[in-house]
């Protein structure tokens, strides 16, 4: 990699600059997913061209039609996108080789194994490999282990002959998208940045920068990169310990939520974390992860984030027991028993169903043999998961009659266009992982915590 100083800026380099300072550098955005159109509409709404890459075609078809396929963004900024010149949306990667950036926002999920599954990164950058040329700058959005970068990026990009530092540029700035967040968006979310050299971190921050109201500019790629993990380690592993706590104090009978309640009137030295059914999304489930992969070559063992991984990962397991718990002290087995599962999405007021415990949960319900049907006001369908292929069902709607007819009402998200009410009014059982069913006592059925 070049270490060129910031203070010799090539020839490539001061032109791709002038062409961000007048927001004529053309931004591509590959992978329109949760992370890559808000990154798009944002980039786009900051003056600059755009060309958005997927290589799901009816995405792109939607698209350019003007219709959203992310509930919770909206349709309007699409609406407008659609009908300017500057927004070229692609499943052609060669049109990539207009834009004068180039920013990643695709998948890492984990193998089959719990390894990192890099090939989405290697495979996007091997098509920008194809289209590389002086003067433009390639970043890398997706979540990954230190060195990703520079180490498995950048010698795929210099095979092209091309120097990095020099020719083109390099850097990684971590998405932090919170689907559904109302408080923040893209433009107001803090964006770290880190280049594989000064003048790559330069550019880089200064392209941001155009777009996104504060630029965290960091020393090199390798801190950006092991910024984004601990984020969500440290969110994992407190999840962990008061999913650990659920538990231990429901044998106790002390109710967990009012516990976390009760400390979190601590104005210093506690922040508020709550339990629930298992960790979804597609940060903190997997993320913490790439780290523990990475930590073995270096001969470590990250004990906490493994254990933080089996106790969350078990917590779908542990609300299906309830379940059977709760049937149990009614007079039913749960094999047989119809349960109506109430959210599928992995968190509330969304239809990002990526890594959600409901899954897992439905999948161990029908492994014991209940007749299970879900509700989700945003999630019409459930098919087409990794893991749950076989699995292909629909909404059912929530009516007095469908709650009536459950044996079990199992409280998975806590939708707020869920009618509790009439939950609590007409189930027989209800299985709360949520602590949904708090405001709405009494609740005319059994009430089992989990």
């Amino acid at each position: 990699m070049s270490t060129t100083s910031m203070t010799q800026l090539t020839s490539p380099a001061l032109q791709l600059e002038q062409k961000i300072k007048t927001r004529t550098a053309v931004v591509g955005v590959v992978g329109l997913g949760y992370v890559g159109l808000p990154l798009l509409r944002a980039f786009f709404q900051a003056g600059f061209p755009v060309v958005g890459y997927d290589v799901d075609q009816e995405k792109i078809k939607l698209l350019r039609n003007g219709q959203s396929y992310l509930k919770h963004l909206g349709e309007d900024f699409v609406v407008e996108m659609s009908k300017s010149a500057k927004f070229v949306p692609t499943a052609d990667a060669n049109e990539l080789a207009r834009a004068d950036a180039i920013i990643l926002c695709v998948p890492t999920p984990l193998g089959r194994h719990g390894e990192p599954d890099m090939s989405y990164i290697v495979k996007s950058t091997e098509m920008v490999a194809k289209v590389l040329r002086k003067g433009q700058l390639v970043s890398l959005e997706s979540t990954t282990y230190p060195g990703t970068t520079r180490g498995d990026c950048g010698p795929i990009l210099a095979k092209t002959g091309l120097v990095c530092g020099k020719d083109f540029f390099l850097a990684f700035s971590p998405e932090r998208e919170d689907p559904g967040r109302k408080d923040h968006q893209t433009q107001t979310i803090p964006k770290l940045v880190g280049g594989v050299d000064d003048i790559s971190t330069k550019l880089a921050t200064e392209l941001y920068a155009a777009a996104i109201k504060q630029v965290v500019q960091v020393d090199n790629a390798e801190i950006a990169e092991a910024a984004k993990l601990l984020e969500n380690i440290y969110r994992c592993v407190n999840i962990a310990l008061v999913n650990e706590l659920k538990p231990v104090l429901g044998a106790m009978g002390i109710d967990i939520w009012k516990v976390v309640k009760a400390a979190a009137t601590k104005p210093f030295g506690f922040q508020a974390f709550y339990p629930g059914p298992g960790l979804g999304g597609h940060c903190i489930p997997i993320d913490p992860f790439y780290l523990t992969w990475k930590a073995k070559e270096f001969g470590h063992h990250t004990k906490f984030i493994e254990l933080a991984g089996q106790i969350n990962s078990s917590m779908p397991h542990y609300v299906v027991q309830r379940a059977a718990h709760g049937l149990n002290e009614i007079g039913r087995p749960l094999r047989g028993a119809k349960v109506l599962v109430i959210g599928l999405a992995y968190k509330p007021d969304v239809d990002d169903v990526r890594e959600t415990p409901a899954a897992e949960i439905i999948k161990l319900l029908f492994e014991d043999g209940a007749d299970v049907c879900y509700h989700d006001p945003h999630v019409p369908l459930f098919a087409g998961m990794r893991k749950y292929m076989e699995y292909r069902m629909h909404s059912v709607p929530l009516t007095r009659e469908t709650i009536e007819n459950a044996d079990c009402v199992l409280v998975v998200t806590d939708h707020k266009t869920v009618d509790w009410q009439m939950i609590a009014t007409h189930a027989k059982l209800v299985v709360d992982s949520r602590n949904a069913m708090a405001p709405f006592q009494p609740i005319t059925g059994h009430y089992v915590p989990a």
